[in-house]
């Protein structure tokens, strides 16, 4: 087993689900599509109010390199383009489809046998124009990741399979029960990248999923369970002894780190030609009746989600898309999934105590993975004097939350260095 970094934090486990097998949820009868779900330019919509689309039906394409189209995820009429709830900006522009529920596809499956012999851009043209993005969470395009300068050498691919999030397993499931696709996709991307070296990466806790990758001839390496292991620079650190620069990518240290439900969408992708417009999350939290891993269609409504999952315990507190210390709390029971949506938590119980002075513990500065200083960078970001804060390396921060879940003071640190965070970006730029 591989030493880990030294900070971090160790979680309790609450991975509930994590004998629960992959239900697949049935189409729902109306899905709202962002175009905006992936890092890079907005998707260009295509479509228009009373266009008839079939699942698979491109609805907008990609505008520019950094950026991907975007499919329909059902078979039915569209009914509104216009600003929706989206679970990470709030609002943005998405595109409205009403169920016919024929489910007709636009392209069915279509099998291609000798798919390993294809050419590399033929290859990243797949990935692309399936729309796959980076699943853990990043959204990142794929064909992007795969795309390095050409004075840069990958030596190593790296595959995330740590899912360190507490209450998620998703993964876990993806990889005990599609072990082959997940292999297979990850030959595609060694194969794209040339790199003479691929590692599949584990937590201590998943044993059974390592021994399911095992068989598919997958070399896997452990790591022990501590948060936040799944994030790339962490994983980098820990596996290669390497570290990645400050605003730089892990192609900067020499290799590619991409995670195991990307692998999986980018051999549909290629070997079915299937678009990415569903995805496997987590359902869980004491607030949901029963809490399960569902594979459901990108747009599905938060409430058909609930629904599905036999409804709400009890009035929740809270609602979170994601995992609980790095998930985004949501308003509106219409928001939709999307690519990057890992899992859905829902929380009977919230901490509201009131936020108060620095004790100077520095307990925020012992379990940071980033080897900051949060307790100093917040006094500059509460100051706006965002120079400070950025010389403390305020832009480094992952927003993993292990600082703010320490603090004795109840200070949302994270909170703060995101808005530091935009401030610095807005003054450099």
């Amino acid at each position: 087993m591989f030493d880990l970094f030294a900070s971090g934090l160790k979680l309790k486990s609450q991975k509930i689900t994590s004998g629960q097998a992959i239900e697949v949820m049935p189409p729902p009868k109306k899905v709202h599509i962002p175009f905006s779900q992936h890092q890079g330019n907005p998707a260009r919509p295509v479509v228009s109010i009373g266009d008839h689309v079939k699942a698979g039906t491109v609805i907008a394409e990609a505008e520019g390199f950094v950026s991907v189209p975007v499919h329909a995820s059902i078979s039915g009429t569209v009914t509104a383009v216009q600003r929706h709830p989206h679970p990470v900006l709030g609002h943005s522009l998405a595109c409205t489809v009403e169920a016919d529920e024929s489910d007709e596809w636009k392209n069915p499956a279509q099998t291609h046998q000798s798919y390993e012999n294809l050419p590399v851009p033929e290859l990243l043209k797949k990935i692309k124009g399936a729309g796959v993005v980076g699943l853990g969470g990043g959204a990142f395009p794929t064909h992007v990741k795969l795309a390095p300068p050409d004075d840069i050498k990958i030596d190593t691919l790296l595959i995330n399979g740590c899912e360190c999030e507490p209450m998620l397993t998703a993964d876990y499931r993806l990889m005990l029960e599609y072990p082959v696709g997940i292999v297979e996709g990850a030959k595609i991307f060694q194969k794209i990248l040339g790199t003479p070296k691929l590692v599949f990466v584990l937590e201590n806790n998943k044993t059974g999923a390592a021994h399911a990758l095992e068989k598919e001839g997958a070399v896997v390496r452990i790591i022990r369970a501590r948060y936040p292991a799944g994030h790339e620079k962490q994983l980098i650190k820990s596996v290669l002894r390497r570290t990645v620069p400050l605003e730089k990518l892990p192609w900067h240290a020499g290799c590619v780190v991409q995670n195991i439900a990307t692998c999986h969408a980018a051999f549909q992708a290629i070997r079915f030609g299937k678009p990415l417009i569903e995805r496997v999350i987590t359902v869980s939290g004491e607030g949901v009746r029963e809490p399960k891993n569902i594979m459901v269609r990108i747009g599905t409504p938060l409430e058909d989600i609930i629904n599905f999952c036999g409804g709400y315990a009890a009035k929740p507190r809270k609602i979170i898309f994601g995992g609980p210390m790095m998930g985004i709390a949501q308003f509106a029971p219409d928001v939709p999934v999307i690519k990057c949506t890992t899992g859905i938590i829902v929380k009977l119980r919230e901490r509201s105590e009131p936020e108060t002075s620095c004790v100077r513990c520095a307990r925020c500065v012992d379990v940071c993975p980033m080897k900051l200083m949060p307790c100093e960078m917040v006094k500059y970001v509460k100051h706006n004097e965002f120079n400070k804060a950025d010389d403390l390396g305020t832009r480094a921060c992952i927003e993993c939350g292990c600082c703010a879940y320490v603090c004795p003071a109840k200070i949302p640190l994270v909170h703060y260095f995101k808005y530091g965070k935009t401030e610095i970006q807005r003054i450099r730029s």
